[in-house]
């Protein structure tokens, strides 16, 4: 697989890493398969967080005997110095490791955070005496707001940064080619924009025109898919004027305000898995899987139909979609429903 330097570290890493996400809707047979088959098709960057479910376990019996040849890396939302403590050591026994080898401050949002973060008894202290003592190797940040890393980048502070970029969200072009520049490592998340784009291959070749872009990681959770994404890393091709243009096409169907399943709408008090309501909505509205889509949708334990509008999953999205809106709009399509 093509190697890139993860910016001012000393890693060489596979352009296609392991997005550790999903893994936690798999039982641990399942789970250990799917790392192990990734370690084996050359992917040696894997990416969990403490805000994953059971990922960190799953990784952590997962890479047993094999972790020398992986870098590891995992992220906590913890704002303060004793709360980032707790889930250094957490994640280490989760990990099952001696140290790990990147750290990431997960989905810093607002500069009131940052200040907390890099305060006295701020989130980053914990992580310096972390490394100080060998327990992590490097420091990162991970945002969906492209003004809070471009503030991040212009420090010393960070090896890495971690931001979402696909063939439907460009804003970050400009801001990967300044970290390159200042020798900051680019993790790429959602490439496949949460799963809305269907042509897996045809968009990690897109991001991987990038020179900017240090690894890729899709979230896996299938053996296929590991060998389908390690496959694009091995044998990279540009894309063709024709290629181009077919995803110029998705592009124009998307747009932007759609889910991109990343899961922190949860959880949702009426039970409602709001990512499942917008993935079944695309396949009856994109993909000419109606009926396929509504037998799937009806067997859901809770549909769109069943939100009260409470609004507690709509400050948690980082996308800042009018979720309430698009669930009328799944009930409307697939129900009948006319609100």
């Amino acid at each position: 697989m093509e190697q890139r330097r993860l910016g001012r570290s000393n890693f060489s890493v596979g352009v296609i890493g392991f997005g550790g996400i999903p893994l936690q809707r798999l039982d641990e047979k399942e789970a250990i398969d799917i790392v192990r088959l990734a370690a084996k098709e050359e992917i040696n960057f894997i990416d969990t967080a403490r805000a994953y479910g059971k990922s960190e376990e799953l990784i952590g019996k997962s890479i047993q005997g094999i972790r020398e040849n992986l870098i590891i890396a995992t992220k906590s939302t913890a704002r303060d110095y004793d709360s980032m403590k707790k889930d250094i050591e957490i994640s280490l026994n989760n990990l099952r490791c001696q140290w790990i080898d990147l750290y990431q401050l997960h989905l810093v949002k607002t500069q009131q955070q940052y200040q907390q973060i890099m305060s006295e008894d701020g989130a980053y202290r914990a992580l310096k005496e972390a490394q100080d003592k060998g327990l992590i190797k490097e420091i990162g940040i991970t945002s969906h707001s492209k003004e809070m890393l471009e503030m991040a980048i212009e420090t010393d502070y960070f090896s890495t940064i971690q931001f979402p970029y696909n063939i439907v969200e460009q804003q970050g072009v400009q801001l990967f080619k300044r970290a390159y520049d200042r020798s900051i490592g680019v993790i790429i998340m959602k490439p496949l924009a949460g799963g809305a784009l269907h042509k897996g291959e045809l968009a990690l070749r897109y991001i991987l025109e990038n020179p900017h872009i240090s690894v890729i990681i899709p979230g896996m959770d299938t053996k296929e898919q590991v060998i389908e994404n390690s496959s694009v890393g091995k044998s990279f091709r540009p894309l063709t004027e024709e290629e181009r243009k077919e995803l110029k096409e998705i592009q124009d169907e998307l747009g932007t305000s759609f889910c991109r399943r990343c899961g922190y709408c949860h959880p949702c008090p009426q039970g409602i898995d709001i990512p499942a309501q917008f993935i079944m909505e695309g396949y009856y509205t994109r993909y000419e899987l109606k009926d396929w889509a509504l037998e799937r949708y009806s067997g859901l334990p809770k549909i769109a139909s069943n939100c009260i509008e409470c609004g507690t999953c709509e400050p948690r999205c980082p996308y800042d979609l009018p979720i309430r809106k698009m669930l009328k709009d799944v009930a409307n399509k697939l129900e009948g429903k006319n609100y």
